[in-house]
């Protein structure tokens, strides 16, 4: 594979609860002068509106280039538009469900399709629980099908003092899947 470390990264935010991963992510991205391209769904911004105090002009701005998640006609859209992958964060069981089968309704689904037929990487931050089986067998599927299924499970190792420490350590986590280096991930070390 060649090195993609300078081609902008896809991140989507789906409706799931957790919004505020994927603004992070969004923040920690521009602050490292990392071109992004946002897919922020319907659903996400009604989230939005429970859970964080900003608007969804705030974080379409925070991206390099927002897209509206009915393009299906956006440059993401297409193969032969380079990127280093697709982050999706946090992922709801709807959008896994989709990627899943194939099919294609969104940009969010299209641009995740483009990303598995294109053999680069895509990393479902899932944000679901419990999971009946019909979920672990998407979940099977998508994996099966090149996607890393990361449900966003915080890590107490690094003994977080804040919910912002939790955040960044998982966000940091996501983004070393594309080899980004945050420095907010606290490195597990053995005792030598």
């Amino acid at each position: 594979m060649s090195d993609r470390t300078d081609l902008p990264l896809i991140i989507g935010v789906t409706g799931a609860s957790g919004v505020i991963y994927g603004v992070r992510a969004l923040e920690i991205l521009r602050e490292l002068e990392i071109e992004t391209h946002l897919i922020l769904s319907k659903s996400a911004e009604m989230t939005m509106a429970y859970e964080i105090d900003r608007k969804p002009k705030e974080i379409r701005a925070l991206a390099t280039k927002a897209h509206p998640p009915g393009d299906v006609g956006a440059s993401i859209s297409s193969g032969s538009f380079p990127t280093r992958g697709m982050l999706i964060l946090p992922c709801s069981v709807r959008t896994l469900s989709e990627i899943a089968s194939g099919v294609t309704s969104s940009l969010m689904s299209r641009a995740a399709d483009v990303v598995l037929k294109e053999r680069r990487r895509l990393v479902l931050g899932l944000r679901e629980t419990p999971l009946h089986v019909g979920h672990l067998r998407s979940m099977t599927q998508a994996a099966e099908m090149g996607a890393v299924v990361a449900p966003i499970v915080p890590a107490f190792y690094n003994r977080p003092d804040s919910i912002e420490q939790i955040i960044d350590h998982s966000v940091g986590r996501l983004l070393d899947l594309f080899d980004i280096d945050t420095k907010g991930v606290s490195r597990w070390r053995a005792d030598d």
